[in-house]
């Protein structure tokens, strides 16, 4: 066992050391918890003590999370755990990834005026993709962001006037796509499969004007099944729930791309609800169209969740095999 040293960092004015401590200590005690250090504060010093290849990961993010609240970041207990977590995919990378310069980019601001930032590497990468490819795959686990960002870059893009309208779709793989057996108007028919982009357009236009720009078409919502013989031109074009739709229903949307739009699917490959036998159409068209230069494949996985901490944990014990 190595012997143990004492790195030592200098803290700065009142006000960062609380941001650097977090509300009763709680940001050191989750570093402490994720490494076998002991970290000591006294008279404006932060001591690290553990092994040396330990304590100097500490150390580094430590003023990881000091630049970030250099940087002006509100650092919240999700960018500690993010902090440690690309720390320690970082160890032998000599190009160490800028926590600060990540989660400060902000992408937009919602109607009540709070910035969006990208929050992980893989949402950064995401975004670069949507901004640079007509269509683009995001793929990965619930809570990474996949499906809101893809809306976020929809409304910039309409604002921009770089598109005309924005059309979303789902797979209504819950109902069978036999819509015409549920009650109500085409509507109240797809609203629950749905619900997940309404929400992201009013967090970003308010619902009143989400609500006019439905009415008049700038805004287009529907079942996947809706889309087929159509061309899709002038359009920011998203499909949600992608691993829901089948081999068919993928090559029929992905061949509506018309003249000035711009495509996102999404998805999760650990969610699918299709019947038995069937395959579904996005885990077939990531092995189908990534030899394509021009479409773009972004692959977000646990440490991209930006829910509650425990959804990372949720997910990674339902990847792991099983217990025998």
């Amino acid at each position: 066992m190595s012997e143990h040293i004492t790195l030592k960092i200098e803290l700065g004015n009142i006000d960062e050391t609380n941001s650097l401590f977090g509300p009763n200590d709680q940001f050191l005690k989750e570093i402490e918890k994720h490494f076998p250090v002991k970290i000591v504060t006294r008279g404006g010093v932060i001591s690290i003590i553990g092994e040396p290849d330990v304590a100097k990961k500490v150390q580094s993010v430590i003023l990881d999370l000091q630049e970030l609240i250099a940087s002006k970041h509100e650092v919240q207990i999700r960018d500690v755990i993010y902090t440690i977590q690309m720390q320690n995919q970082n160890q032998d990378d000599p190009q160490k990834t800028n926590i600060a310069q990540i989660l400060n980019e902000e992408i937009a601001k919602t109607l009540k005026g709070r910035a969006i930032k990208v929050k992980t590497v893989g949402q950064k990468e995401y975004i670069q993709q949507i901004k640079s490819k007509d269509i683009v795959f995001g793929v990965g686990p619930a809570g990474s962001g996949k499906t809101f960002l893809a809306v976020v870059m929809a409304v910039n893009a309409l604002k921009n006037n770089e598109v005309k309208k924005i059309i979303l779709t789902r797979p209504a793989v819950e109902a069978g796509e036999q819509l015409g057996f549920l009650p109500g108007d085409l509507q109240e028919k797809v609203d629950p499969y749905l619900r997940p982009l309404y929400d992201a357009l009013t967090e970003m236009l308010g619902l009143e004007t989400m609500q006019k720009f439905i009415e008049r078409g700038t805004i287009e919502i529907a079942p996947l099944a809706f889309m087929r013989g159509r061309t899709l031109n002038d359009s920011f074009v998203i499909l949600d729930e992608a691993q829901n739709s089948t081999i068919e229903q993928m090559k029929m949307f992905l061949t509506r791309l018309g003249f000035g739009s711009k495509m996102v699917v999404t998805g999760d490959v650990t969610q699918i609800d299709l019947p038995k036998g069937k395959t579904s159409g996005l885990n077939h068209a990531v092995k189908t169209l990534q030899h394509i230069p021009d479409i773009g494949f972004t692959f977000l996985k646990e440490v991209d969740i930006v829910r509650h901490q425990l959804v990372q944990k949720i997910v990674k014990a339902y990847e792991a095999p099983p217990e025998t």
